[in-house]
């Protein structure tokens, strides 16, 4: 399995429900880090560090995560009713989730990508379904496994830099994690599929060459 975004967490649920031998996922590979053990805890000064810099990213950039948690019905009425407004609320974060040449959103999407995702949720008027996703997370709790618990197939991880849920020190991934491949990728960002399909898809190639079955 891969997964970025929310991809991360079900491809880690995966990993860890049906992993082999007791079921059929043989390995994933993540482009962000999703699910978490309870004893990924931060002790070194580098996981502490990375820690404290994870808050201060969450308060600046979450209110869009807030605001669908908590209120997504309220929201998708404005969104279904402005073409404009879903377009603004969507194309931000691509503005500023990615790795752009400055504030230069056109240096790593075409607006024809952009547009198109975003008519994507205006024709199948599916705002709102996709909004409630968030609400499901944030009535469950649930970002992760128990102690003494990680998951167990091999996992490859792809960090591109300028994705806003960065990947953590890999000594701390690693106590969720049994990562196999680790690539630091020189430049990308959250949408990294999309942004960076060429970088993506090799890293995912080099990482199922090393896999022995």
């Amino acid at each position: 399995a891969q997964g970025g975004d929310w991809g991360s967490i079900i491809s880690g649920w995966m990993g860890y429900d049906f992993g082999a031998p007791k079921g059929n996922c043989a390995a994933i590979h993540l482009n962000m880090y999703g699910l978490r053990s309870a004893d990924a805890v931060p002790e070194t000064a580098e996981e502490k560090k990375f820690a404290q810099e994870s808050v201060a990213v969450q308060d600046r950039e979450m209110g869009y995560f807030r605001e669908q948690a908590t209120k997504p019905q309220t929201l998708s009425y404005g969104m279904m009713d402005s073409p404009v407004g879903a377009c603004a609320w969507i194309v931000e974060k691509f503005n500023g989730w990615s790795d752009t040449d400055g504030d230069d959103i056109e240096s790593a999407y075409s607006k024809d990508q952009l547009l198109t995702n975003v008519m994507i949720y205006l024709t199948t008027r599916s705002f709102n379904t996709a909004t409630w996703l968030y609400r499901g997370l944030f009535d469950d709790a649930d970002f992760g496994i128990g102690p003494g618990e990680r998951v167990r197939v091999p996992v490859g991880v792809a960090n591109f830099p300028k994705d806003f849920l960065g990947w953590p020190p890999r000594s701390l991934a690693e106590k969720t994690y049994n990562i196999t491949h680790w690539t630091d990728m020189g430049e990308g960002g959250h949408f990294a599929a999309l942004e960076r399909p060429e970088k993506f898809v090799d890293d995912i190639r080099l990482f199922a060459r090393s896999l022995e079955f």
